[in-house]
């Protein structure tokens, strides 16, 4: 689907993004977009199906079961941690006293566990606290490292999706201009070749009236027309017979 979309905005070369409305008609583009949009492919087949239940153990499912039924949960049985005395019919019985104290040998060894634990905790609880203490520095100076190391990428990919931009926003100036030139250009010739018809039809009416002007009206006599010589003889002699008169 990736292939599909054509991206056609360089923010980094795009002017007019802080104008007033501009951000307010985008979103209501994408509204508009999402509300129209009816996906009609499942653009996750190619994963397997989603299993929730992987890591379900059988106390959890029993959980969910209980939540699912909306059942309280179980209270907190305190009869292993209770010393009771054989019930009265069983006063005598012998079974029951020992049940009994394996109870109560279990409840000792338990608060002796307990005292253990405690002893342990004030003895080496410090250095135990110290260690995991430096472990999760440890962890955290990784998880900064790690961060520190996406940031880097991203500010690499942020410098280089500028530096493209930039590259292809002097390009398409570059073109824009070479584009008005052109069609400047194109326009100059265009008045050009209008002037030069104007110019032609011109020539061409005026040479039309010009033929229609040298034809004859009607065809006569041939009469001899006089020369150049001629006529500046027949000049000269009017000129004498005025001078005489």
């Amino acid at each position: 689907m990736a292939g599909e979309v054509i991206v056609d905005a360089l923010p980094y070369i795009d002017q007019g993004y802080d104008e007033p409305g501009v951000r307010e008609a985008a979103l209501a583009m994408v509204e508009e977009e999402t509300r129209r949009y009816r996906p009609t492919k499942n653009y996750l087949e190619h994963l397997q199906p989603l299993c929730i239940t992987a890591f379900e153990t059988e106390i959890m499912k029993h959980e969910f079961d209980r939540m699912h039924n909306r059942l309280p949960m179980e209270v907190l049985s305190m009869k292993r941690y209770e010393l009771p005395p054989p019930p009265s019919g069983k006063l005598n019985d012998l079974a029951a006293w020992n049940e009994s104290v394996e109870n109560s040998s279990a409840q000792l060894e338990h608060q002796a566990t307990r005292i253990c634990n405690l002893e342990l905790m004030m003895d080496y609880g410090c250095e135990a606290w110290k260690s995991y203490l430096e472990v999760l520095v440890q962890l955290l100076g990784q998880a900064q490292k790690q961060l520190q190391t996406l940031r880097k990428k991203i500010q690499e990919i942020n410098w280089q999706r500028k530096s493209m931009q930039t590259q292809g926003g002097d390009k398409l100036r570059a073109l824009e201009a070479q584009w008005v030139g052109l069609v400047s250009k194109n326009y100059e010739i265009e008045q050009a070749c209008v002037h030069l018809e104007e110019e032609m039809q011109k020539i061409m009416m005026s040479k039309e009236a010009v033929e229609i002007n040298d034809v004859p009206a009607e065809e006569g006599p041939d009469v001899p027309e006089n020369n150049a010589t001629e006529t500046m003889a027949l000049q000269m002699q009017q000129q004498d017979e005025n001078q005489d008169a």
